[in-house]
């Protein structure tokens, strides 16, 4: 199949040649009534390597982020959140269409944490006239960045002293965990709940794991059949989950090698503005009057990614050093010959 250069997103990883075998070889059994083995031990693992007590298997990090919420907040109850949170801005108004949840978002702060003081002063009273606040939901890494493990203590510390649950998305936690140099156990200290995904930069092709308590699991397990997510033999997904758990975490390091070498090289372009990634997302200013004809650059040289005027690239599994090299080379060539 002829090689595209997909920046898009980590989303579009291809299971690779020994992921898919362990596909082929899985065993497998009614998830529904606990009786595929490879999920059972997908959730194991994953439970142990984050440091809860128990996992649960779930088709997207949508679903297990809302499952978290449902079990964490009940109707007329709200949750605290970024305004650049993937659970707020991203996933459709879930909580509060599907659970009845209200979200009280909460401005970012540029390394994309919330400010403890913000944090303090959106805790509502115990008062008829508010809704409940009951978690808070933080997000690591928020658009690439990664937040410091003394404030993510700091937050979950303050939560807890207030009463509220505390939930991660931890769609791209190995991504933190690995710049960071920690265990992924240490990653998540302080969460009651993570939600972790495996179909971004772990490359498999579906699925995302939440973890929590056994209690926690428990009421989880009733959400997610009620959504929909209760899959039937599906421990041919989970095989490629485990796979990538076991094998693509410490790899990522060199997503975000790749991604530094690609900001580096499109930073020497005069026409763009290029943020300094931390892991495998970065951020590209490009003039608006070039978007459209930058984008057919690209496309004729079989490189995809969403152009616009504020352009978001990734790195993932798929993308080599000499995609990266072949990238530069040809934003170059289209900018040196570009006019506004």
């Amino acid at each position: 199949m002829e090689h595209w250069i997909d920046l898009r997103s980590d989303t579009v990883t291809q299971p690779g040649e020994a992921m898919r075998a362990a596909m082929q070889r899985a065993e497998v059994g009614d998830d529904v009534y606990g009786d595929d083995p490879g999920v059972n031990r997908l959730q194991d693992v994953a439970a142990e390597l984050f440091g809860f007590e128990a996992g649960l298997f779930a088709p997207s990090g949508t679903q297990s982020n809302l499952i978290a919420l449902m079990v964490h907040c009940g109707r007329g109850d709200e949750y605290l959140v970024g305004q650049e949170a993937h659970t707020y801005r991203y996933e459709a108004g879930g909580a509060a269409v599907l659970g009845s949840i209200q979200p009280q978002p909460i401005a970012n702060q540029p390394d994309g944490a919330i400010a403890l003081s913000d944090i303090e002063a959106y805790i509502k009273p115990d008062d008829i006239h508010f809704a409940r606040t009951r978690l808070l939901a933080l997000e690591n890494t928020i658009g690439g960045r990664v937040l410091d493990p003394g404030y993510l203590a700091g937050a979950t510390a303050l939560a807890h002293a207030r009463g509220l649950a505390t939930h991660l998305d931890g769609a791209r936690v190995c991504n933190a965990a690995v710049k960071q140099g920690m265990s992924l156990r240490a990653a998540t200290a302080g969460f009651d709940s993570v939600s972790v995904c495996l179909s971004k930069g772990l490359g498999a092709p579906v699925g995302s794991v939440l973890c929590g308590s056994r209690a926690f699991i428990e009421q989880g397990k009733r959400w997610r059949k009620m959504l929909g997510g209760g899959m039937r033999q599906a421990g041919i997904l989970a095989a490629a989950g485990l796979y990538a758990l076991e094998h693509n975490v410490e790899r990522l390091a060199d997503d975000h090698a790749n991604a530094a070498t690609l900001a580096r090289g499109l930073g020497r372009i005069p026409a763009l503005t290029v943020a300094t990634p931390q892991t495998n997302i970065f951020y590209v200013e490009i003039p608006p009057a070039a978007c459209d004809a930058l984008r057919a650059a690209l496309a004729h040289e079989r490189i995809r990614a969403t152009v616009g005027p504020h352009t978001r690239l990734v790195t993932h599994i798929d993308i080599s050093a000499d995609d990266v090299r072949r990238t530069i080379d040809v934003f170059t060539a289209f900018f040196k010959d570009w006019r506004n």
